[in-house]
Formats: structure tokens, C-alpha cells, sequence
């Protein structure tokens, strides 16, 4: 039995939380934080109740979703990019819905 097991030896020195509300054409968008962030997730509050959340590792565009019905996937496009000052989120239509807010945290 092989066990690979892999931990960040850097301390959380940075954590920023917020809301993002787009009442117009929705789009992919960018979050800017002032660092680049090893761990984000994102909620829809409104009628969706969809979650995504991206960690250090994960591919760009990816994350790990799960629907208001509680069905889990690992999506590989449309997800969580990091920036170096903050992070690019795609337009995943469980998450991103024309008028209804978003609340994020992301961890540095």
C-alpha cells in the first residue's frame, strides 16, 4: 500500500470575503483580492443554491460543484482561474444567474 500525501508549508496570511451582484448580461468576471489565493469558494444565495469551490492544485477553469439538490461534480471548465492578485471566476450558469448575488471568501 502506497500513501501520497502532499501540505503547503506557508501560513494563511491573507483572507478577503465579498458579494458580487451582476443585474445585467452575465459573463465571466474577475475578483481582485490583492493576492493570489490557494483556496475559493463561491455561493449563489438566491434561488440556485449553487457552490463552487476551487483549491490549490486544481486545474484553471476547474472546481468542485455542488447544486442546491445536492449533486457534486468536479467541473473542468467554466470554474475557478487564480490570478496573481485574485481570481477569475467562469460563467457557469448554476452559479452565475442574471440578478442574483454571489458571496465569495478566498484564502491566501
Amino acid at each position: 500500500m502506497a500513501i501520497t500525501s502532499t501540505q503547503s508549508q506557508d501560513h494563511v496570511r491573507n483572507v478577503a470575503i465579498g458579494r458580487y451582484h451582476d443585474d445585467g448580461t452575465v459573463a465571466e468576471f474577475d475578483i481582485e483580492c490583492g493576492f493570489k489565493p490557494r483556496y475559493v469558494k463561491i455561493q449563489n444565495l438566491a434561488a440556485t443554491g449553487c457552490t463552487i469551490e476551487w483549491f490549490e492544485g486544481m486545474d484553471d477553469a476547474s472546481a468542485y460543484k455542488r447544486v442546491v439538490a445536492g449533486d457534486g461534480t468536479v467541473i473542468t471548465t467554466l470554474g475557478i482561474t487564480p490570478l496573481v492578485r485574485g481570481f477569475t471566476v467562469g460563467l457557469d450558469l448554476d452559479l452565475h444567474v442574471t440578478d442574483e448575488q454571489l458571496s465569495w471568501i478566498a484564502i491566501g
